[in-house]
């Protein structure tokens, strides 16, 4: 097959390349000048940039008819719009990266599968963007423009990545302050539950969809097996680092969104929220296989991390101690004021 794929050098984008190179005629369209060292000679790469729009659909449309177009960088609306300008009718499948944000958050039911409807809040850009994006491509897909496979995946992590996310976002200084025995920041309680995969699983259900008819005019959920509570996670990743059991530090979302508000943005609109989808369509159609497990893909980053020295060092971040400091005093004020009220 002649495919293409827009990126094709990134987290979950580089392994899709890495199994499809061999055995299919494949260009990559990417903004990156350098060529990667694992990329085969017989790859064709063509260097742009997406957001020019003009150029991006000048280099595309000269390269010809393509089997599949997977785009893996899409995030604007007018990001999924020059796709359809340049692959209507110039591609049997078009696959495209969304994410399991595209659903509301505070779901009427759990597991979220892809009967439920999609519809993000405007107050998370990423997210709602996603979702105007795949509205553009299901048009497209409705009139007959090329056969569309939308893919949501969750979390996904790789080694140079820290596996958990904390109410700040995905830095590594969080790691440090488990190996150091400093306080950790869970948001609300610290029960929500949350889905992490790592990349090669997410991968392969790219993989999975390529040529695959029955993937055609379908959208799939790419999660983890195991729901995990922030807790757990953070209880895991300790174990991995042989670090000293976490002090949990557990202030409401709300309160980290008005302290922190750049900081916690992520935090307020997702992470606050369970991340529990239904994962058995792509398992079904695409072969999708969680293989995997948390403790042993948290392994995987913490031995990469740890190797290249690249654990940020948390005391670079005083506004974390400065937070917990404060949410301590906090805490006993309430406690003295409440013991002297009884």
């Amino acid at each position: 097959m002649k495919i293409l794929i827009i990126g094709g050098t990134g987290n979950i984008s580089t392994p899709i390349t890495k199994w499809l190179q061999d055995e299919h005629e494949l260009t990559l369209f990417n903004h990156d000048t350098s060529r990667p060292d694992w990329l085969n000679s017989g790859v064709q790469v063509i260097t742009g940039d997406r957001k020019n729009y003009q150029d991006f659909e000048k280099k595309l449309s000269s390269a010809g008819r393509f089997d599949c177009v997977i785009d893996m960088i899409a995030f604007e609306p007018e990001d999924a719009q020059a796709d359809v300008t340049v692959f209507a009718n110039k591609t049997e499948q078009f696959i495209f990266c969304s994410t399991v944000d595209v659903y509301p958050k505070d779901a009427k039911r759990y597991p979220v599968s892809e009967e439920d409807e999609i519809g993000a809040s405007a107050t998370f850009p990423y997210a709602y963007k996603k979702v105007q994006c795949e509205r553009t491509l299901w048009a497209a897909h409705d009139r007959g423009d090329f056969k569309l496979t939308v893919i949501r995946p969750s979390f996904t992590y790789n080694e140079t990545w820290s596996p958990g996310i904390h109410s700040f976002g995905g830095a590594s200084y969080h790691l440090d302050r488990l190996i150091k025995g400093k306080p950790v920041i869970l948001h609300g309680d610290g029960l929500g539950i949350w889905v992490a995969t790592y990349r090669d699983d997410t991968a392969r259900a790219f993989v999975g969809a390529v040529g695959n008819k029955q993937s055609y005019g379908q959208a799939y959920n790419v999660t983890g097996d195991e729901w995990m509570t922030h807790n757990h996670i953070w209880r895991t990743i300790a174990g991995v680092l042989g670090a000293p059991e976490p002090q949990f530090i557990c202030i409401p979302t709300e309160v980290l969104g008005k302290i922190a508000p750049r900081e916690a943005e992520w935090c307020v609109e997702n992470f606050r929220y369970n991340n529990i989808f239904t994962n058995d369509k792509a398992k079904r159609d695409l072969g999708y296989r969680y293989t995997v497990s948390f403790e042993q893909g948290a392994a995987k980053c913490i031995r990469y991390l740890t190797e290249h020295k690249l654990i940020e060092d948390s005391a670079h971040y005083p506004f974390y101690d400065r937070i917990v400091d404060q949410w301590k005093k906090c805490e006993q004020i309430l406690i003295n004021d409440h013991e002297q009220a009884i």
